[in-house]
């Protein structure tokens, strides 16, 4: 029997480089890898549902699933974490010298619903007292005029949010003090320049996230994997075949980084650095799956609720293909 042919839009990562090259193989379908900028494949899929089958953004996922019926089905693997401490910025002339004072602050945020930034508000208001709607937040493009939400939202009043000028930046309205703040998955130009005006929220960003993991336990997820759900009840099994495939790919990720033969990436002490993450965060700190990171999805879906963009809290269960939730055991 041919094998089912799919497109995989995805970003360039250790993580899925086995499926890209084709040395991991799901069963019964032939993969054609678009290797794509993560906002790109976010914006074909969210608006014209290009692939069969795509990473996508946690949040516009979550968004998606209160559409009836929901338009993709997702599989319980995290093609990106990353803490966010390190994504928010200040104007250094804003009177922000601590998260504190970012309450009733003008904030920027390229689309409200990103997932970094629903990681962002959501560890201000737990940790550090900075209610979702104690600030108020302004929209647009970060580095080029004109960004809009993917996905249509339907905010409670309390949220305080409009965009900015067609013609204007969030990035420049950073450096030039007419926002205070801003959230963003991106290094803004000013900061990445050496600008003075522009400083991180915490300045010793790895401090600061050593600290939530000890308190918290979580490793944020930023990203899943989703189907197409045409494609997936046409041919429920594929969930299955995708997830196994994703895990095989991921396998051997941590011996490859662990080849001190020659260092694969620029990086002079990235042995030590993978010895010191695994030691802190555990051996198996980026795993797949529902029940290991059950407890980081809960409070993510929590952050979700609590800042309006999905109408009822929904549960980790909630999220994924029931097929890649379980598999058979001799």
């Amino acid at each position: 029997m041919a094998r089912l042919r799919f497109t995989l839009a995805c970003g360039d990562y250790d993580r899925t480089r086995d499926l890209e090259e084709g040395t991991v193989r799901p069963d019964g379908i032939e993969l054609t890898y678009l290797r794509l900028p993560v906002e790109e494949t976010f914006f074909r899929m969210l608006r014209h549902r290009e692939f069969e089958v795509a990473e996508m953004s946690m949040s516009s996922y979550v968004v998606s699933l209160q559409e009836d019926p929901a338009p993709f089905v997702a599989l319980p693997v995290y093609t990106s974490r990353m803490f966010r401490h390190g994504s928010a910025y200040v104007n250094t002339n804003a009177g922000i010298t601590a998260p504190e004072d970012l309450r009733g602050k003008t904030v920027g945020v390229p689309e409200y619903q990103l997932t970094a930034n629903v990681w962002i508000r959501g560890i201000l208001a737990d940790q550090h007292g900075v209610p979702v709607d104690s600030v108020s937040y302004r929209t647009g493009g970060q580095e080029t005029p004109g960004r809009v939400e993917k996905a249509k939202l339907d905010l409670p009043d309390s949220i305080q949010i409009e965009p900015i000028p067609p013609e204007k930046t969030l990035s420049a309205m950073l450096a030039e003090g007419e926002i205070d703040a801003l959230y963003s998955p991106r290094i803004p130009r000013p900061f990445a320049e050496r600008d003075p005006r522009v400083a991180r929220l915490f300045p010793d960003v790895v401090a600061a996230e050593k600290e939530y993991f000890a308190a918290t336990g979580i490793f944020p997820i930023m990203h899943v994997v989703v189907i197409r759900r045409d494609v997936y009840e046409t041919h429920p099994w594929v969930a299955q075949s995708l997830y196994k495939a994703f895990v095989r790919a991921k396998a051997s990720v941590f011996d490859r980084l662990y080849d001190t033969s020659a260092l694969r990436f620029v990086l002079p002490w990235m042995t030590q650095q993978l010895e010191e993450a695994q030691e802190l965060l555990g051996d198996d700190y980026w795993s797949y799956g529902l029940e290991a990171n059950r407890d980081v999805l809960a409070a993510f879906l929590r952050y979700h609720h609590e800042q309006g963009l999905s109408k009822r809290l929904l549960q980790p269960e909630d999220l994924f293909a029931p097929e890649s939730t379980e598999s058979a055991v001799i």
